[in-house]
């Protein structure tokens, strides 16, 4: 289905935000994750995604129902996205592999908010504000972010985070990287279902856009922490609740 480097996105940016990260000084060059305990991490991810699918459950429910009757074709949707990178501390990066995705491909879910021929042709397609791909349902679930809900599963197998960048399709990575040098350094930290980038802008509109989303994100890269990730997580609710940015 259609996409772009988006989600969770604030129709504005929230006040009162403690630091302005977009703003920092430090090249791109610099970006090395901020060390935390990763045990300490992954304990916290899991469980939040544990008790938000229990607590989540009847919506779930509801949100399947609603897809299946609503529109033909299947309830979940799967794509293919770029992950993590973990060698980004070697410089061995194309020793074995012929080509560089930028990170662990992995398979994330979704609840299907297009039509089953959203994308005919196979290839990759932005989403664009009022598409008309997005079924009546779909509209309303990616206006609450409910769509997302079955990233949980992706948290609990370890493909994602809770708090990170979005992971993006591999074809709009690779557009992604020649446009933007610096837009492979987010995929050293785990992506998430959402972010400080996602919490701080709209969907992308254009690839300044796109470019102010990623120095949100490595800005987060350089300080993440686990106080940070549950900040981010508090801040998120509003923008579901209230239906901020999405389309």
């Amino acid at each position: 289905m259609g996409t772009a480097a988006s989600h969770f996105g604030a129709a504005t940016r929230p006040r009162g935000s403690a630091i302005d990260f977009a703003g920092s000084a430090h090249t791109n060059e610099d970006v090395r994750p901020r060390q935390r305990s990763e045990a300490l991490s992954r304990a916290l991810n899991v469980t939040v995604a544990s008790i938000a699918l229990l607590a989540l459950s009847p919506i779930i429910l509801l949100v399947a129902l609603a897809v299946r009757f609503t529109s033909q074709g299947p309830i979940l949707y799967s794509q293919v996205r770029v992950g993590v990178d973990r060698r980004f501390r070697s410089r061995t990066r194309f020793e074995r592999r012929g080509y560089d995705h930028g990170g662990r491909l992995f398979k994330m879910y979704k609840f299907r908010t297009m039509r089953v021929d959203a994308e005919a042709d196979g290839k990759a397609v932005w989403a664009q504000q009022r598409d008309p791909r997005v079924t009546s349902i779909g509209r309303f679930l990616r206006k609450t972010r409910l769509d997302e809900i079955p990233q949980l599963y992706n948290v609990i197998r370890g493909e994602m985070n809770i708090v990170g960048p979005r992971p993006e399709r591999p074809s709009i990575f690779a557009r992604l990287r020649e446009d933007i040098p610096h837009y492979p350094y987010r995929q050293r930290v785990k992506p998430g279902i959402t972010g400080w980038a996602q919490i701080n802008q709209a969907y992308d509109s254009c690839m300044d856009d796109v470019r102010r989303k990623v120095d949100y994100d490595l800005e987060y890269v350089r300080r993440q922490s686990i106080s940070h990730d549950i900040r981010i997580m508090s801040m998120t609710i509003p923008v579901m609740l209230f239906r901020r940015g999405g389309w």
